[in-house]
């Protein structure tokens, strides 16, 4: 290794280290101010480090209709929630590797159905820009990482879908969306669309405030938070509608 190097690989090991201390310090400060209400049956539905979720498990069942915002190219999730439910899952991205992903993933799988579309607030045209590492499949609407545009696709709102597929009501809500899951909520509730389980990962980094004025919103429509998965870039809560 030249020696020329050698001070701006240390700087570079030195930041990424400490941008990990401070995101774990984050995860610890967010968690400590949460107090999800107990509820019976809750379970962990798949890998919490990545595409899993905690799901109370009563509220789910064979005829519930689920709407999964988020597949990337694992859609482990979507195919273990109809398997532990039997129910049919309508999951939704709008990356172009994504959807070649799920087409070969779940080619077996006739309950799992895919619309290559974002969940958005509104039915409008979306810009996505790239990921921060240049091969990851996730890209962002609302522009996270101050990365190019990547390419340019129809957002929906929930309401717009549940429309289009006749559904009256929703079971269950699961948002992984880069940052837009903030959109995605307000347009949700602005619509007055109440999921009886609605999950949300909150993507990081990110301001905390913008996830504790989220929180305030979802909570102040009905919801009691039930579960949360807390990691340093992996901020994931479950909330249930009061009955």
């Amino acid at each position: 290794m030249s020696l020329s190097l050698e001070p701006a690989r240390l700087l570079s090991l030195g930041s990424r280290a400490a941008a990990r201390v401070h995101a774990r310090r984050r995860a610890r400060t967010f968690e400590a101010s949460l107090s999800p209400r107990q509820v019976p049956d809750l379970q962990q539905i798949g890998d919490l480090g990545y595409g899993g979720y905690l799901l109370p498990a009563d509220a789910l069942s064979m005829s519930s209709v689920c709407y999964l915002a988020g597949t990337g190219t694992d859609i482990s999730f979507d195919l273990l929630v109809i398997a532990r439910f039997g129910c049919e899952v309508h999951a939704f991205d709008p990356v172009p590797a994504a959807a070649e992903y799920v087409r070969d993933a779940a080619a077996h799988e006739p309950r799992l159905h895919f619309t290559p579309v974002a969940l958005w607030r509104v039915d409008e045209e979306l810009t996505f820009h790239a990921p921060r590492v240049e091969g990851f499949v996730s890209h962002s609407a609302v522009d996270m990482h101050g990365t190019p545009i990547a390419f340019r696709a129809q957002g929906r709102s929930v309401a717009s879908l549940m429309r289009e597929h006749g559904h009256a009501q929703l079971d269950l809500l699961k948002i992984s969306a880069e940052g837009s899951e903030h959109a995605i909520i307000d347009g949700t509730l602005v619509d007055d669309v109440r999921p009886r389980v609605l999950c949300v990962e909150f993507a990081q980094p990110a301001p905390v405030g913008d996830a504790e004025e989220t929180m305030r919103r979802v909570e102040a429509a009905g919801y009691d938070l039930v579960g949360a998965s807390i990691q340093p870039w992996n901020w994931k809560l479950t909330w249930l509608l009061r009955a």
